[in-house]
Formats: C-alpha cells, structure tokens, sequence
C-alpha cells in the first residue's frame, strides 16, 4: 500500500532520485543534496511548530511503498509564498489604445512582472512515478495535501497558487524564455532553472523588466508557448482544474506556463470532504468507489487511497491494514473526499 507521510531525512537519497528524474523547471525539487535537506530540515521544523497563521513554514510529503520503503512521489506546500522574498509573476493584463480622430480602438495584451500573489499558499514540488500517472494514486499525491490543509485550515491562507511547468522542448529549450529572459542573463532556459533551484527566483526575477512587455511584440513561438503545459506536467494541471483552480490571470516569468489560483473555501477536497468516525472491520468491500483517507493529524499524518463502501452520515469501515497504515483506532475520526 502506498502512504502520504510526512518527509524525513532518512528519504534524502530517495528524494534527491525523484529530483533528478524532475522535468527542467520544477526548482522546487532541485537536484543537490544539501538543497533538498534544507527543504526536508525545514518541512520537519514546521511539522513540530505550534502554528496559529500562515508563515514560513513548509511541509513536505512523500508517497511510501509501506512493504518496500521505496517512495514513489512527493509533493509539498509553502504556508505563504514570498513570506522572506517576493513572489513574482506575470499579469495578464489589456491594454486599449485608442484615437477618436483616427476613430482606431485597439485592445493590446500585456504582461506585467506583478508580486500579486505574495502572501498565498503555493503549491509545489509535486513528483510521482510515471508509471501511475493518471492513476488515483496520482490524485493522492497531490490531493492528499489539500486534505491535510482541510485539516489544519489555520495554518494556510485562504487562497492557494500553484505554478504549473511551462513548455520547453526535448533538447530544454523555452521559446518564452527566450524571447524575454534570455535577453537579460547570458543563460539559457535549462541553466537560468538550474540556478533558481539552487538559490532563488526573486535574484533572476527582479533584474527582469519592470514595463509591461507587449505580448504582440514578442515571435509567434513564445505567445503560443504562453499559458502551455509541459507534456509531464499535465498530469498536476489536469488533478488541479478539476479541484476548481482557475488559469487565466497569470503566467510564469520564466517558462510562460500557467499559474493556478483557488480560493481555499472553493477547492474541491477541501470543500466536499467529511470528517467521520472509523469502524474497523476485515470484511472485503464490494461494489466500493475509490476515496482518497486521512487521519487529519501533523506529524503522524498519514493519507491513503482505499476502495469504500461509504454511505454518508454513517461511519467508514476500514479494514485493519487501512487502519495501520492511516494509525487509527476503532472510533477514530479520518477525512474522506471521493476520487
């Protein structure tokens, strides 16, 4: 059975092998020892923290063969995105220029470098083995972390980000980076990603323009790159759209790919999951649906996918290898949204 957990040090070697087979421009899951410790020093430090607001914090999670100890994903949560630096993004924005003498009326698309959604949640970090994508273990990975913020509402703000990885092609290279970016550091597309996943996107991001950039300015080969999704992350963008994140209003400053927002109160496992009692029972389930379940705790959370015969209003029954994995008892309150 695969288990969301927590991360530990103990998972470095793991994660730094899930980091290296990351696609170019996910920097949150940089390929360098000492980085991802950090992240895991840092998920650890805000798991034990007692915690009444968003801050700095950051929790960081694996999907664990509980048989082999192998991991096959991770994902993680920022508390506040640009909570010690800003949190850049393009606007998209529309410009009219007009001439009543003329009698011309254009409406011109613009980008404008923007920190709008500093002070957000943000989502990152997501990895799984390509062998389950578009499987419901897929949807625990990423929405497994949407229940744990059901759980702890608290710690999070009330609307989440997320930054989907924009197109670039077999050889690593981003036509919307160079149409813009490149223009600006003697980098390309692969490095300038490199370089953000071992320090920071704000030093890149404030040498950037500070004018809006006219998006009918730019070749034919970056405007069709704005807003498109890397093929191995489409996977993330699709589980995202269908828990209610919308995709219109920014881009990545780098890649040009779609940035994802949602008001917490409106995502799907966050607002249609119930909290219910466990009954323990080993009776095999028949005629189940598969539920994504968690135990709603902080350092010993734990999120799984099962097949239920659930009934609404009623208590879940789990059988005892559920239970072990989520570490519940009979009467034990867990969380529950429908895949």
């Amino acid at each position: 059975m695969l288990v969301m957990r927590p991360a530990q040090m103990a998972d470095l070697n793991e994660v730094q092998r899930m980091a290296a087979d990351s696609p170019v421009g996910v920097t949150s899951l940089p390929d360098d020892a000492a980085r991802l410790g950090d992240k895991i020093a840092a998920s650890e430090t805000s798991f034990a923290a007692e915690v009444s607001f968003n801050g700095e914090e950051s929790y960081f999670f694996v999907l664990e063969d509980s048989v082999t100890g192998k991991l096959a994903g991770c994902s993680a949560i920022v508390a506040s995105a640009g909570y010690s630096e800003p949190f850049y993004s393009f606007r998209n924005e529309t410009f009219v220029h007009a001439s009543r003498e003329l009698k011309i009326h254009n409406k011109i698309h613009v980008l404008s470098l923007c920190h709008d959604l500093t002070g957000n949640s943000l989502l990152t970090s997501f990895y799984v083995l390509p062998e389950l994508v578009g499987s419901g273990l897929a949807e625990l990975n990423s929405r497994g972390r949407l229940l744990f913020m059901a759980a702890h509402p608290e710690r999070f703000a009330d609307s989440v980000v997320t930054e989907i990885v924009g197109y670039s092609d077999e050889r690593g290279e981003s036509p919307f980076w160079d149409a813009i970016g490149r223009n600006f550091f003697d980098l390309n597309y692969a490095e300038a990603e490199r370089l953000c996943g071992l320090k920071s996107r704000t030093f890149l991001a404030e040498l950037m323009p500070h004018y809006p950039i006219y998006v009918p300015l730019l070749p034919d080969e970056a405007q069709e790159a704005m807003g498109q999704v890397h093929p191995r992350a489409q996977i993330t963008f699709d589980i995202l759209m269908r828990e209610g994140f919308e995709t219109e209003h920014y881009i990545d400053i780098f890649d040009g790919g779609p940035t994802l927002h949602a008001r917490a109160s409106g995502i799907r496992s966050i607002a249609q999951s119930r909290v219910v009692p466990a009954k323990l029972e080993d009776t095999p389930v028949k005629g189940g649906r598969p539920y994504l379940v968690c135990n709603g705790q902080l350092q010993d959370y734990r999120a799984v996918l099962l097949e239920l015969d659930w009934v609404p209003g009623k208590p879940v029954s789990l059988s005892s290898e559920a239970a072990d994995a989520l570490g519940v008892g009979e009467g034990a309150s867990v969380r529950l949204v429908a895949v």
